[in-house]
């Protein structure tokens, strides 16, 4: 019977002592985490609406949400929204931060920026897991270019060549991430121009 309550208290110091050390390095790196997530979030934002100076987060996106649920974009969900400005403080259009459930390797996250006048300046993945050599390629700076400069509001993709200028051409032998991507690009296209008007 000692030898129970022995084994039991010995256990019992061993999870406390594991939990405390748990909590003590969560405590240490979560800081860091925070702070490498918000320099990648900037990052973004700079690299998809190149001509603001400063960007001003949207507290409250609820109806930029429903509404894009409203216009059928239901797979994709909008994590934030944020003014884009200029030195003089004006808002020249947004950056919308948005996440698909469609990518073939999972979520897919990515940062859009779309000017007042509905012209696209460029998309960046915050992350993406799609299959090396082939989804993945959607992550090349060659792909993500053609959506810059596209002024629209929808956008389509061909597997035979852009002939229109609301379409991208498809990633190479990844339909389901050129699908997704577009979606989302869609959806964030869809919020953009409610806070456009």
């Amino acid at each position: 019977m000692n030898k129970i309550i022995k084994n039991t208290l010995i256990l019992t110091a061993i999870t406390l002592v594991s939990g405390l050390l748990l909590g003590f390095v969560h405590e240490l790196t979560a800081a860091p985490i925070a702070e490498q997530e918000a320099l990648a979030k900037a990052k973004a934002y700079a690299e998809v609406f190149p001509e603001a100076v400063s960007f001003n987060e949207i507290e409250d996106i609820t109806d930029a949400a429903a509404w894009i649920a409203e216009q059928g974009y239901t797979s994709q969900v909008i994590n934030e929204v944020a003014e884009a400005c200029d030195a003089s403080g004006n808002v020249i259009g947004h950056v919308i931060n948005i996440t698909t459930s469609e990518g073939y390797g999972g979520n897919i996250q990515m940062t859009v920026g779309v000017k007042n006048d509905m012209t696209m300046l460029g998309i960046s993945f915050l992350s993406i897991s799609e299959t090396a050599g082939l989804g993945m390629n959607a992550n090349t700076d060659t792909w993500k270019a053609q959506f810059a400069g596209i002024q629209a509001s929808e956008i389509t993709y061909t597997k035979s060549g852009k002939s229109a200028p609301n379409e991208i051409d498809a990633v190479s032998s990844a339909t389901i991430t050129t699908k997704a991507v577009t979606g989302a690009v869609n959806a964030a296209l869809c919020a953009a121009g409610h806070y456009a008007e």
